[in-house]
This record gives C-alpha cells, structure tokens and sequence, in this order.
C-alpha cells in the first residue's frame, strides 16, 4: 500500500469528506518534498511503514500511530529546536478538522514530541515508533552512509567547523544510551549493527 493510500485510510475512519482528505494528503506531500529535504522526505515515511507493518501484531493502536508517522516530521528545518512541538502542533489542527477525538489526538502528539528526545517510553507503540524512527542507524554500511550524506546535505548551512562537533555530539548520545532501541524487536535486529555504524561515522567526522 502506498502512503497516500494509507493515509486516506485512516481518515475514512472518521469522516468521509474525500476533499478534506485530499486536501490533507497534499499538505503532506508537499511538506515532505520541500526542497533542501533530502533525508526527512516521503522515502523516511516509508522505510518507517516497512518497519511498523513487520510488527504490526505488536501494536496496540494502528491508526494513532500511522498518523504520528505522517506528521512526525512535517515540520522540519535544520536550524530550529522546535520542529517536533511544530509539528505536535500542526497534527492537532489537522487531526480536528477530521472529527478525531481529543484523546487519540492527544495521544499522536504525545508520540510526535517523544521523538525528540528518544526517550523510553511507558507506551509501548510509541517505542516502536521511536524504534522504526532510527532504524536507519541499524542498516548495512552502504545504506548507513548514505544516510549520513543526506542529513549532512540537509545541514549544508553549517560549515564543517560547526557541524561536525553538533555531529559527533547527537551521535555519542546514541552510544552513551544503554539502549538505542527501545523495543525487543528492533534491539536485536538492529542494536549492534547500529552501534558500528555510528562508531564507524564518528571515526570519519
């Protein structure tokens, strides 16, 4: 299933106003193809889904958590803090104006700002989605360095001397976790090769 697909839905869950849908759905796509996004783009939304449709019978709550994938990064710009309260924000909006509940849209913010911090979680989709967020860390060298050509292309607006410390600092953040993955699954799928990897890019930086 592609993502617009998807994405459409989950909105037939709560109104069946195709031009509010589409309207929606454009919104997204145009976010996430903005120029300068090389990394964060609709490839991202992707890979996350591959990722979450493995261990769908993990999760609790399907449609809270393919919204938090869709709006997770729809606000994204390299030089600010905020994106993930941004995007908290603009979810909330949208997801009213679908009829969704507050609780559920409560609860796709909750799981938008936990990928700020990457912290464990009390709820366990939100782990998976923090989970399938950094999966990419945990991938073949190949697609490990890649992946790291393109967030620097998205941080072209600082030069080495400045991105390169940020760099190594957010990286040894990883390491210095006990885990960097927060569910069973993803930790023994990906925990260790992600570890190299990231060593690997702090050897090179």
């Amino acid at each position: 299933m592609n993502l617009k697909e998807r994405f459409l839905q989950n909105c037939f869950l709560f109104t069946e106003d195709q031009n509010l849908i589409g309207d929606l759905w454009s919104e997204i796509e145009k976010k996430y193809s903005e120029k300068g996004r090389h990394y964060h783009n609709l490839e991202h939304l992707e890979n996350m889904f591959s990722e979450l449709d493995a261990v769908k019978d993990e999760i609790e709550n399907y449609p809270v958590l393919s919204f938090s994938v869709f709006y997770h990064d729809v606000i994204y710009d390299a030089a600010s803090k905020s994106n993930e309260e941004k995007s908290a924000e603009f979810a909330a909006v949208r997801l009213k104006r679908l009829h969704v509940n507050s609780h559920f849209i409560q609860k796709v913010s909750e799981q938008i700002l936990a990928t700020q911090s990457h912290h464990l979680s009390e709820n366990s989709d939100t782990n998976y989605l923090l989970d399938a967020d950094l999966s990419i860390l945990g991938k073949d060298s190949k697609v490990y360095i890649d992946y790291t050509k393109k967030i620097r292309k998205e941080y072209s607006i600082y030069p080495d001397l400045l991105y390169k410390p940020g760099r190594k600092k957010v990286l040894k953040h990883f390491l210095e976790q006990k885990d960097i993955f927060k569910t069973s699954i993803f930790k023994e799928k990906y925990e260790d090769i992600a570890r190299k990897n990231i060593q690997m890019e702090i050897d090179g930086l």
